[in-house]
């Protein structure tokens, strides 16, 4: 049954909130302020029309929004969708007791990611490419994608014939596309077994497009050239599925704050280091040791700091640091550090980062709830937190990155 409802804030997924004598219900594509009416199932419901619009509303740029799943908040105007994304961190470290100056949001603009994850099938009209509806598995075959870089745009309608090439079953699967130096790294799972045939087509299908690599399910299928990209000065080939940061500009902005952060350090630990995106670059002012769980992920690394001139020395050691973080006394061999764990954060190692007497840390983070908690273990061991910067990686989404850095007083060493 439909009602009216006024919406009164928004909510960490960007959904509008109208307050009601049975509690919140949430409300998608709504803005502050707004008279709408709606139909409700339980804590939810579906936008039927809007009475009176907010003055911050705006046209969204894509004509899937509203029914593709991704990029939920294309209809907020800017500086209230960026003062909104601040918040979320601003909140999240006030929640953590964590009393620290959050600078103003770095920008994302349209068109910059370079790392897309699609969502596929085959269907009896043919192949289907794009995202799922928002909680749903249905999937939007889509004909544009307003965040992602031209070269993954250009290819949509080839990488759609391509997704009905490998699959090998009706179920749905997901395809990565990463715009890399050397061109497209498609990176498929859950196709079912390609047979030879399957095999020899598609691979003389991606060397006509002039795609860089096909790998189905971690193994490489075809590789006309490696895919590369550049860490600083240094050209690192990534290996398929390997975990990149969605778009260059946010990584080079991250990668500037943790440089400056350490400027004056001779000897910094980079922990998660994945490929190399900060231990690469760190590697022009210091040396550096990178760890890591993913053995592909180092041997990229170190292929990238050995291919690379003006480095200084780079090592590396492959260790689960959510099984076995390095101790203090490990630690305590540094004076700088870098780490940026997956989203659920990384409480033990903060534990022992805390034990430590390195002077300058750096937590890079795309989770501000489990940030906080990290800092707040870091500062009741004796770290201050200088500042914490907000980047909007994930343009139009939910999800937002933060760099927070730190020192240690030397009185308290």
């Amino acid at each position: 049954m439909s009602a009216p409802f006024e919406i009164a804030r928004l909510g960490a997924q960007g959904h509008g909130i109208a307050d009601t004598e049975t509690g919140p219900v949430f409300i998608p594509y709504t803005l502050p302020g707004e008279i709408i009416t709606a139909a409700r199932v339980k804590d939810r419901a579906d936008l039927i029309a809007i009475r009176s619009a907010s003055p911050q509303r705006v046209e969204p740029p894509c004509r899937h929004f509203g029914v593709c799943g991704g990029c939920g908040i294309q209809h907020l105007a800017e500086p209230a969708y960026l003062g909104w994304k601040r918040q979320k961190v601003v909140q999240a470290l006030h929640a953590g007791r964590i009393d620290a100056e959050v600078t103003d949001i770095v920008p994302c603009a349209p068109g910059t990611r370079r790392r897309v994850t699609f969502s596929a099938r085959r269907s009896e009209h043919g192949a289907m490419l794009g995202f799922n509806k928002a909680l749903s598995n249905e999937i939007v075959d889509i004909a544009e994608c307003p965040i992602s870089v031209p070269e993954i745009v250009s290819a949509l309608d080839r990488l759609r014939v391509m997704a009905g090439m490998i699959s090998a079953t009706p179920q749905p699967f997901h395809m990565t596309v990463t715009a890399t130096d050397s061109g497209l790294d498609i990176a498929a799972e859950g196709t079912g077994k390609l047979g030879e045939g399957k095999r020899r087509i598609v691979s003389e299908f991606v060397v006509r497009q002039g795609f860089a690599r096909l790998s189905v399910d971690g193994e490489i299928v075809v590789e006309p050239r490696k895919p590369a990209v550049l860490f600083g000065d240094a050209a690192v080939p990534i290996p398929p599925g390997a975990f990149l940061q969605a778009t260059a500009f946010a990584e080079q902005a991250m990668a500037e704050l943790v440089v400056a952060h350490f400027s004056r350090a001779k000897k910094v630990a980079d922990l998660f280091a994945g490929c190399g995106s900060f231990a690469l670059r760190l590697a022009k002012q210091a040396e550096v040791h990178a760890v890591e769980g993913d053995a592909a992920a180092l041997a990229a690394l170190d292929r990238g700091f050995r291919q690379t001139s003006g480095l200084r020395r780079v090592t590396h050691e492959r260790r689960d640091l959510f099984r076995r973080p390095l101790t203090f006394k490990e630690l305590n061999a540094f004076d700088g550090l870098v780490f940026d764990p997956p989203r659920a954060g990384a409480e033990d190692q903060s534990k022992q980062i805390a034990r430590s007497d390195v002077p300058l840390v750096a937590a890079v983070s795309c989770n501000p709830g489990t940030l906080a908690r990290d800092l707040a273990i870091l500062v009741a061991g004796g770290y201050r937190v200088k500042s914490v910067t907000p980047i909007d990686q994930f343009l139009w989404s939910p999800h937002v990155e933060a760099v927070a850095l730190l020192e240690k007083p030397r009185s308290r060493r």
